[in-house]
Parts: C-alpha cells; sequence; structure tokens
C-alpha cells in the first residue's frame, strides 16, 4: 500500500468509529424510547426529532442564523481582546496584577445574572446583550490560554534575543508569538463552543425574538417537545460547525511557510 493510499486508509478508519458509535447509540436510544414508552416530554425519540428537524428546517436554520451570528460576533472580539490583554499582562507586570483578578470575577459571572441586566442597560429590541454574553465567555479561556502560551518561551530564546539588542516587541513578534500560537488556538477551539452556548442561554432570559434559545422555550411551553428538541438538534449543530472552523483555522495557519 503507498504512503498515500495508507494515510487515507487511516483517516477513513478515524472517520468511521464516532459515525459507527453515533448510529448505534441513536439505534439505542429509539430502541429505549420505544420498549419503556418513554413520554415525548421526559425524552423524544431520535426519529421524531429527526422528522421534526426537517419539517421545520427553514424555522431552525433561520434561529440558528441569528445565534450564530451574535456568537460569532461574541468570538471575534472576545477574541481580540483576549490576545491583547494576554500580550500586555506578559509584557507589562502592573497590567498583569491589576488584570488577574478581573479576568478571575469574569470567569464566574453568571449568564443567568448578567444577561437581563444587560437587556435592560441596551433595550430589550438589541442584540447587544447577547453579543456581549458570548464575548465575555469567549475572553476568559482566550486570555488565559494565550498567557500560558506566552510565558513558555525558552530562557536561552530570550537570551539570544538579548544578545541581539532586540527589543520587548521585536522579542514578542518574532519568539513569543510563534511559541504561543498553539495555546492561543487552543483557547480558541475552546470559545468556539462556548460563544455559541453562551450566546444561546442569553436568549432564554429576554431581548428580541428569534434564536434558537427562544425558539426551544417558545416549543417547550408549548409542549411540542419533538420541535424543542429540534432546535437543540441546531445548536448541537451549530456549536460543532463553529468548533470545526476554529480547527481547521488552526490547520491552515499551522501549513503556511513559517508557522
Amino acid at each position: 500500500m503507498r504512503p498515500g493510499e495508507a494515510t487515507r486508509a487511516g483517516l477513513g478508519r478515524t472517520a468511521l468509529a464516532p459515525i459507527v458509535l453515533g448510529v448505534a447509540v441513536i439505534l439505542l436510544w429509539q430502541a429505549a424510547v420505544t420498549v419503556f414508552d418513554i413520554k415525548p416530554f421526559i425524552l423524544p425519540g431520535p426519529f421524531q426529532i429527526g422528522a421534526q428537524f426537517g419539517d421545520n428546517l427553514q424555522t431552525v436554520a433561520a434561529g440558528m442564523l441569528v445565534t450564530g451570528r451574535n456568537a460569532l460576533i461574541g468570538l471575534v472580539i472576545g477574541a481580540i481582546l483576549g490576545v491583547i490583554a494576554a500580550i500586555l499582562s506578559a509584557l507589562i507586570r502592573l497590567f498583569d496584577e491589576l488584570a488577574a483578578p478581573i479576568v478571575a470575577a469574569l470567569a464566574v459571572v453568571p449568564i443567568v445574572a448578567l444577561a437581563p441586566v444587560l437587556y435592560t442597560m441596551f433595550g430589550a429590541n438589541a442584540e447587544t446583550a447577547r453579543q456581549i454574553v458570548a464575548g465575555l465567555a469567549v475572553f476568559v479561556p482566550v486570555y488565559f490560554n494565550t498567557f500560558k502560551g506566552l510565558r513558555q518561551v525558552r530562557p536561552v530564546h530570550r537570551d539570544l534575543m538579548q544578545a541581539y539588542a532586540a527589543s520587548r516587541w521585536q522579542s514578542t513578534r518574532t519568539v513569543t508569538l510563534p511559541t504561543a500560537k498553539p495555546y492561543v488556538f487552543t483557547g480558541l477551539r475552546i470559545a468556539s463552543s462556548l460563544a455559541v452556548i453562551s450566546a444561546l442561554v442569553a436568549e432564554y432570559f429576554g431581548g428580541p425574538v428569534g434564536g434558537l434559545g427562544r425558539s426551544i422555550t417558545s416549543a417547550a411551553s408549548s409542549s411540542n417537545y419533538g420541535l424543542a428538541w429540534a432546535y437543540v438538534l441546531g445548536s448541537i449543530l451549530l456549536g460543532l460547525l463553529f468548533y470545526c472552523a476554529a480547527l481547521g483555522l488552526e490547520k491552515l495557519v499551522s501549513r503556511r511557510p513559517g508557522s
């Protein structure tokens, strides 16, 4: 077998295992619902959820678009601010000492308490509150992972840059940031899913009509549990889309020359 064929075969086996596991779980789930006569308000069967997902595909897609847009805005803004704050913390000790307790406090802010306050501040008809919630959820893991990566530079590399009389910014740009890149993308992959979850949860507590969170609440309140789970399925797909996009970006950047 040629090396290329061996690689493709290995990738095929790697992709086949989770597919087989997923199909087995779905079949066992459906069998359990049927055999034990589990009521839909407790747990609907996957076939019912799939049917509702297909019948309401346009509505689910519209909700995914609203939630995805808010999550994307929060992801981009939160990631940029997280990287910048981590760089400043690594360069300036005083900034690090000031930022550490603030970031620690942001890490434990409950969305259920923050979202209603932000809706009051920015208005119930604006998407701003949802985007801010998503941005805060993204900021924390990106900041901590980037900051950890910036501290991973070997002393010999720092000594070499000092020997070349490089400025702090030159050392950061040529040595520190490339070393921290894997940590940045680790934080970004974690944050990509958190952005979707946070934007979705924020939709439960008010704001404009639209988005998967409000759709789940509306379907559940009208006892349409299959449809509610169809929106949950849409949320899962959206989270996977964000995660795969972050992973794809990491692979793309890593393959660039000089990366």
